[in-house]
């Protein structure tokens, strides 16, 4: 659907928060805490960005974001654009959903991954529901909506963090004794978040109640390749994947294309069913029951232990 750009402020250091408004005028699709967009940019450029404002809110999408100097095209095309340029958006889409039965949620936020957590710290507010929001920036200078944050319904409840005046969230006591009923949902860098998924877990946190989106793909030790095979199930053909090709860059070459965007892992675009064989998982959306499951895979990254895997494509 189009919209029409109508704010553009800084938020804080190399953060822009984008105002978004139907271009008929009219109210935009619902969304839900922790959901996303995907925003077309031009040149092939599709980049996922949560939506930070009160899921409340029908007549606005908020964005947040971070202009990032190893940024492959997306957060550099959104800042150079100005008030009143049209764009072309997703529906809203929510892999990082709140829990409808949580007794309470912890909210930990690093950088610029405040932006879905603020979405759900605002819904939480609304409802009435039982959280605290921990929020960790390298200063106060990079640290994004101070104002939404100081107004009453977020200001007792809202813990901020600045590595540059020696604050910093005490993990081990934050996720101390865990509670059945106690969600706790994280984004940010990936070095943040390993570091707060591995505290929660040292802590006897249920992983059912770890909730996490990663911006990029965390670092990970590199696994050579082996080749494979891939079946397309409506057609029957067969495509050989070479150990240094992907399986999406495989497929394109024969015609058969799948949407991607990030390429790491990350989004969720690509997710492809798997009808038969055993994925071998490389990404960092898919959960780990849903991985354990191996009935679907991310082709963007991810490639495959049996030697053909089955696709419903």
């Amino acid at each position: 659907m189009q919209v029409r750009i109508a704010s553009k402020t800084d938020a804080a250091d190399r953060i822009a928060v984008f105002e978004l408004v139907a271009a008929d005028g009219g109210s935009l699709p619902p969304f839900t805490a922790g959901a996303h967009i995907d925003v077309h940019l031009g040149n092939g450029l599709l980049r996922q960005y949560s939506l930070c404002n009160d899921p409340a809110e029908t007549h606005r999408y908020q964005l947040g974001v971070l202009r990032d100097p190893a940024s492959r095209g997306g957060s550099i095309a959104m800042h150079a654009l100005a008030v009143g340029d049209m764009l072309e958006i997703s529906a809203p889409k929510n892999h990082f959903p709140l829990q409808a039965d949580a007794g309470h949620s912890v909210l930990l936020a690093g950088g610029i991954g405040v932006t879905p957590i603020l979405a759900m710290a605002q819904s939480l507010a609304h409802a009435g529901a039982s959280f605290e929001f921990h929020y960790c920036t390298h200063s106060a200078a990079r640290t994004a909506f101070r104002e939404r944050l100081a107004l009453d319904d977020l200001r007792e409840r809202t813990y901020l963090y600045h590595d540059d005046e020696g604050q910093y969230a005490d993990l081990r006591l934050l996720l101390a004794a865990p509670r059945p009923d106690t969600h706790l949902y994280v984004c940010g860098p990936a070095g943040f978040m390993n570091a707060v998924l591995d505290a929660a877990r040292a802590a006897g946190w249920p992983e059912s109640n770890l909730h996490r989106e990663y911006f990029a793909a965390p670092e990970t030790q590199s696994v050579p390749g082996v080749a494979f095979q891939v079946k397309v199930q409506s057609t029957g053909q067969i495509v050989d994947i070479a150990p240094d090709e992907t399986v999406v860059q495989a497929l394109a070459a024969h015609g058969i294309e799948i949407q991607t965007s990030c390429e790491q892992g990350v989004c969720g675009t690509c997710l492809t069913r798997v009808l038969e064989g055993e994925p071998d998982h490389r990404d960092a959306y898919l959960t780990d029951e849903e991985r354990v499951a191996n009935n679907q895979f991310l082709p963007c990254c991810s490639r495959a232990k049996s030697a053909m895997l089955v696709l419903d494509l």
